[in-house]
């Protein structure tokens, strides 16, 4: 993969991760649109690296609110935020039990299946749709929401299926205020991210060579800023329900990637 392509790859990474237009099916268009021929070992640590690099900027943004949770967490007390760790805990269920039992079947998901892709993005924009018509409230996330807002986490493993736009979507469907339905979502897949990382670091599956060094870092630092300001940007449009655009620009380029595979 040369450096052209890991900048542009990590850019996308890094906006789709928290703009709600799937950062696993346009990471699968994207790889299609630059004639990736990666061979599946080298795409993957690639992969693993870029979602390294969202990992720690939603670390960023979210610093205050993880170290006052981790202050809390270690008075051994039952309080709002040892309660929101157990919440966390909760919606990391269905997708942890999706990922380990069903993983080789996921895999298979994932190589150049446009047309999938392409029909989750238009799933996707409906479901935006919804989401973006609800009334705010001022409701929190309890633990039956947790649940259900990780179930809708589990889905978004499909590519073309966005995590934050179906977890925040679902989130605010519940009646939770928008805005803390995204704080949620986003530091919810943070444990997920990083056990998954550490899960293919010691599978021994994953293939490095020194050359591999400077498109590798390249593609970290891009997609780390990218997911920066993407992440800062998410928040605000939520709060502004402004999930429309997005819902429509999901809706088309589903259709182009569907289109695309017959002609």
């Amino acid at each position: 993969m040369d450096f052209l392509d890991s900048f542009v790859l990590g850019i996308v990474q890094g906006l789709t991760e928290f703009l709600p237009v799937s950062s696993s099916g346009h990471l699968e268009l994207g790889k299609a649109l630059l004639g990736d021929t990666s061979v599946p070992k080298e795409s993957m640590i690639f992969t693993v690296v870029l979602h390294f690099a969202t990992a720690l900027s939603t670390i960023v943004v979210f610093r205050k609110d993880i170290l006052e949770i981790i202050r809390e967490l270690l008075k051994f007390e039952w309080n709002s935020n040892t309660q929101f760790i157990l919440k966390i805990i909760i919606s990391m269920i269905p997708a942890a039990l999706i990922g380990v039992f069903f993983e080789t079947e996921l895999e298979s998901l994932f190589s150049n299946n446009i047309v999938l892709v392409g029909a989750m993005l238009i799933i996707t924009g409906l479901l935006l749709l919804l989401a973006d018509r609800a009334q705010n409230t001022t409701k929190n996330v309890n633990f039956k929401n947790a649940f259900v807002v990780g179930i809708a986490q589990a889905v978004a493993i499909l590519p073309g299926i966005s995590r934050s736009g179906a977890t925040i979507s679902t989130a605010v469907l519940l009646g939770i205020d928008k805005t803390k339905a995204a704080r949620f979502s986003f530091l919810m897949v943070i444990p997920l991210i990083f056990g998954k990382i550490f899960k293919d670091l010691f599978s021994g599956e994953l293939t490095y060579e020194s050359a591999q060094f400077s498109s590798l870092s390249l593609g970290f630092i891009a997609a780390f800023l990218s997911g920066l300001v993407a992440c800062t940007w998410m928040i605000r449009l939520v709060k502004n329900s402004q999930l429309k655009y997005f819902a429509y620009y999901c809706g088309l380029v589903g259709i182009i990637a569907i289109l695309s595979t017959y002609f």
